[in-house]
């Protein structure tokens, strides 16, 4: 199986090395300066799993000259338009496209643009970032990634690239219902960043605060209620289980789009936030603590715009 990856950043990067590191057959797919930066220093990545250096085979949008069997997208939510149409020549017909996204708009934009028989089911579970120097840094050991056919079929293709993915260094699993585990992470994420975008803080900190946990369990229950009612609803010990997380004081979280907030970087508010806003004004549904945090995060986005002008 050939394997294209689109980014190496943290995410791609991360599990497209370990793939290469198990000698699978992986090529990344990536912008001029990152291919740069690859060429000089090798795909780097520093984990307790353990260090390794690699020399990636890497390809630039105006290369992509062949087909692959898979492409594993890992791109953010904000540079899905450019990633479509870079990837359109590597696709044919038996192509799988699996996403590693935020939220659930893109899998309608990859269906759209490319078929349901294209598009697959993914999410993963690891806390990676780069480097000053480009090396990707894996923060703990969590390293999960999961997939399956999104109408939950056990087929021939899928238990391939269930093969491919096992046995190459981190926890790799084929799910017989991802679209579930897929909402249920939106339900999470949106939770999470929007506890902590809205209130401006790690849950610790909002939890410390006076009726601070008051506010974490209306916007959990808010999150909950729309994605049951515009998806699908996520299972009730998962909502316990996300509740004792958000509100545990011993082990304070931070999402990742309130860390790129505090960093000044652009911020995947459409994908997590926004598009839950949308479909809960679509079903008559009310939002008032998602509707906040996505204004919050709008106002956040303007000021950014304005200093880089």
């Amino acid at each position: 199986m050939k394997l294209l990856v689109v980014g190496a950043g943290s995410t791609g990067g991360y599990f497209g090395g370990r793939l290469q590191q198990a000698g699978r057959d992986v090529t990344f797919l990536v912008r001029p300066r990152r291919a740069e930066q690859l060429r000089a220093t090798g795909l780097q990545i520093r984990s307790p799993h353990g260090d390794v250096d690699l020399v990636p085979d890497l390809v630039q949008a105006d290369g992509l000259d062949q087909t692959y069997d898979a492409i594993f997208l890992t791109v953010k939510a904000y540079a899905l338009d450019a990633a479509l149409a870079d990837i359109a020549p590597a696709v044919r017909p038996e192509t799988m496209i699996l996403p590693i996204l935020n939220g659930m708009a893109h899998i309608d934009r990859l269906t759209e643009r490319f078929g349901t028989q294209a598009v697959i089911g993914g999410l993963c579970k690891c806390s990676t970032t780069l480097g000053e120097a480009g090396e990707i840094l894996q923060l703990n050991p969590m390293q999960d990634l999961t997939y399956g056919e999104l109408d939950g079929s056990q087929s021939d293709r899928i238990q391939r690239l269930d093969g491919f993915m096992k046995g190459a260094g981190f926890n790799a699993r084929l799910s017989a219902d991802i679209a579930l585990e897929m909402w249920e992470k939106w339900f999470f994420l949106s939770s999470l960043a929007g506890s902590t975008c809205l209130l401006r803080g790690d849950t610790g900190q909002i939890n410390a605060a006076p009726s601070g946990t008051d506010a974490v369990h209306a916007i959990i229950d808010e999150a909950a209620a729309i994605i049951s009612a515009v998806g699908i609803a996520p299972r009730p010990d998962y909502v316990a289980g996300t509740r004792a997380q958000l509100t545990n004081t011993e082990a304070p979280l931070s999402s990742s789009m309130f860390r790129d907030m505090q960093a000044g970087l652009a911020v995947e508010a459409d994908a997590i936030i926004g598009d839950l806003v949308h479909r809960a004004k679509a079903a008559s549904l009310p939002a008032p603590l998602m509707t906040a945090a996505f204004v919050n995060l709008a106002l956040y986005d303007a000021a950014r715009q304005e200093r880089l002008i």
